[in-house]
């Protein structure tokens, strides 16, 4: 890494995103926090700083909910105003904010099942547009520019246990995909991050299948691909890394093993 990164992190203030955002403050990164709960944001705010040896205040916030377009330009104007007033660039844009409901119960809810579709899909490819914008026009001003998005092995293959988690994920994980095929020329680097099981309160009460990650593996894995795109190198990430395999062998499994199967 050249130079700290400057982050706009969506996410931060739980599970595998709060491990990210920890790592990141550590090592002298900079960060601006969004998220749609001011008290969440304002404590990981102090958390970071303490962490990272900041003075209190030095880690900025504003108001972001992925269920509500009309934040993502207010959000991302207040990280560059942040930035551009000390004379950085923004770098780095993560996201690691999400929904999560069990199959059953979306399947007899449909409000909820709406609410995931949108937050998961429609809401971070649209947040993820704004920041692909901003970040292209950086890297055209001699800036970096890298787009990490979580996405998730749930998307890899239609599967009985996730079918309407698993949909929305394909989506943003094909949407992760293309953006990357679009803009590389361009100088945006896209890391698409595809989770297997973590334990995180998500998954609280669920029963933990071989390879289970936690959150700071993730975090370690997920930083790594971040200092790799800084360097010309993104992609997808898979992790804990077994799941790389995993998702490998299901893939290519017969239609008819995957109706019989109940993973």
């Amino acid at each position: 890494m050249s130079r700290p990164l400057n982050v706009a992190f969506l996410g931060a203030t739980k599970g595998m995103g709060r491990a990210l955002a920890r790592r990141m403050a550590e090592r002298g990164d900079v960060l601006f926090l969004l998220g749609r709960d001011a008290d969440d944001l304002a404590a990981s705010a102090r958390d970071l700083e303490a962490r990272a040896g900041l003075d209190h205040g030095a880690i900025g916030t504003a108001r972001c909910d992925l269920s509500e377009p009309a934040t993502f330009a207010t959000a991302l104007d207040a990280v560059e105003e942040a930035f551009g007033g000390a004379g950085g660039r923004l770098d780095c844009v993560v996201v690691t904010a999400a929904d999560f409901a069990l199959q059953d119960d979306l399947e007899t809810d449909r409000e909820r099942t709406g609410r995931l579709l949108d937050v998961d899909f429609t809401g971070t490819v649209l947040f993820s547009e704004e920041a692909r914008s901003r970040l292209v026009d950086q890297v055209a001003a001699g800036g970096r520019g890298i787009l990490c998005v979580f996405s998730s092995v749930a998307g890899e293959r239609g599967r009985k246990p996730v079918v309407l988690y698993g949909a929305a994920k394909a989506g943003l994980s094909y949407y992760l995909e293309a953006l990357d095929h679009r803009y590389w020329g361009r100088g945006l680097r896209v890391v698409a991050v595809k989770p297997g099981f973590v334990r995180t309160s998500m998954t609280e009460g669920l029963d933990a299948p071989p390879f289970a990650g936690e959150p700071d593996g993730v975090a370690r894995d997920v930083l790594s691909a971040i200092d790799r795109a800084d360097r010309g190198r993104a992609g997808v990430v898979y992790t804990p890394w077994p799941w790389r395999w995993v998702m490998l062998v299901i893939r290519h499994l017969p239609r008819f093993v995957m109706r019989r199967v109940g993973f």
